[in-house]
């Protein structure tokens, strides 16, 4: 159940965080920019309103989760750092001698209270929000591009990355006592994930039977990140596999697995939208809804500027040279007017007339050197 009334913090220590934390610090100016407030609003239907015990403020809980996406700690190396870590502390609105939640309860927040949210445009359109306000966007102008993601685990299957998450806890472990080798079990040779996720739990109760090498934080973070994903492995979360991932191109010769992010931008570089496809997907065709959601956002476009709208590629044949006929593939980009509403590519004189200087240079060489072989076979 969420509490109806925000509890007042009363500790004597308060004053704490004024002689400790840097009023530059960036977890300080986020708490003085953002109201989180709205965080309340879309997830109170995850929670009952009239039933049970009052929960940990969803406010604290969505908090934890920007820590670790900023620091990229697992669970238990996030709640266990916020013990002692006062800019935490503050940031999470607790008091200097206040306990921290178990790391149980975050687990379960994450897994349980974010699914079926957009969280992507919630929090986009909060970011353009506090910009406008502050006067951070003062142009008029949407600007709109496409940028390819690698798949979080660039098509590896679940036994692979098991075996690299316990690769990078016995590498840590053998940079500290090469000894150690002769004391971890056996790796299987069989494809079961089975046998995988049990070796995973051997080698995580050999490194916990040493105490010594255990709690260096080189180790033990590696550690917590093995345990943790043998735990959302049980709970059948996809970490290795990426079913929605897709094999997209850059270019005629550049391929990458996973997703492209079309994105909209201002002229001061804050991102007022964006939509995430399978990368196969090109880049025009979202350009109508990218800007109706920067609309959405309060970020109009009143110059109907031109605006970028993916890439043209040409292919053009150079003059005969030697034995081979020779192309070039050109990648133009394609622009976009608001006002007339049509397309249009960038003017390419120039190039062609370095094309044509190139290619006099190299026919002057290559007769330079038919005339020198022939004089040789004279001589």
């Amino acid at each position: 159940m969420i509490s109806k009334q925000e509890p007042l913090n009363l500790s004597p220590y308060m004053a704490l965080y004024d002689l400790i934390i840097p009023k530059d610090n960036m977890l300080c100016q986020i708490n003085e920019l953002v109201d989180f407030s709205f965080i309340i609003d879309e997830l109170k239907s995850k929670y009952c309103l009239d039933n049970g015990r009052n929960a940990i403020p969803p406010i604290r809980m969505f908090k934890y989760l920007l820590l670790k996406a900023i620091h990229d700690l697992s669970d238990a190396d996030l709640v266990d750092r916020s013990k002692y870590d006062m800019s935490f502390k503050y940031f999470l609105d607790m008091a200097p001698e206040e306990d921290v939640i178990n790391s149980s309860s975050l687990t379960k927040f994450r897994r349980l209270r974010l699914q079926d949210m957009n969280l992507l445009d919630l929090l986009i359109g909060k970011t353009v929000e506090i910009a406008l306000e502050k006067g951070l966007i003062t142009s008029k102008t949407i600007i709109v591009d496409a940028t390819h993601t690698k798949a979080r685990y660039n098509q590896k299957s679940p036994k692979e990355f098991l075996q690299e998450k316990s690769k990078n806890v016995r590498k840590a472990v053998y940079q500290l006592d090469e000894s150690m080798k002769g004391k971890f079990p056996t790796k299987p040779t069989s494809n079961e994930v089975g046998e995988e996720v049990d070796y995973c739990r051997q080698v995580v109760e050999v490194v916990e039977t040493q105490s010594k090498i255990a709690h260096i934080p080189a180790v033990k973070e590696k550690l917590n990140v093995l345990k943790e994903v043998i735990d959302d492995y049980e709970v059948q979360l996809s970490y290795s596999c990426d079913p929605d991932a897709r094999v997209g191109h850059k270019s005629a010769d550049s391929a990458f697995f996973g997703f492209k992010t079309h994105i909209a931008i201002s002229d001061e570089r804050i991102i007022t939208a964006a939509i995430v496809t399978t990368g196969e997907k090109s880049d025009g065709q979202y350009l109508q809804e990218l800007v109706e959601k920067s609309k959405e956002t309060r970020m109009e476009n009143k110059a109907f500027s031109i605006i970028k709208n993916g890439t043209q590629t040409s292919r053009i044949t150079l003059p005969l040279i030697g034995t081979y006929r020779t192309f070039l593939l050109l990648q133009k980009q394609r622009f976009f007017c608001r006002n007339c509403l049509c397309s249009f590519v960038a003017q390419i004189s120039r190039l062609f007339y370095s094309i044509e200087y190139l290619h006099q240079r190299h026919l002057t060489k290559s007769l330079k050197k038919r005339r020198f072989a022939s004089s040789a076979n004279l001589l």
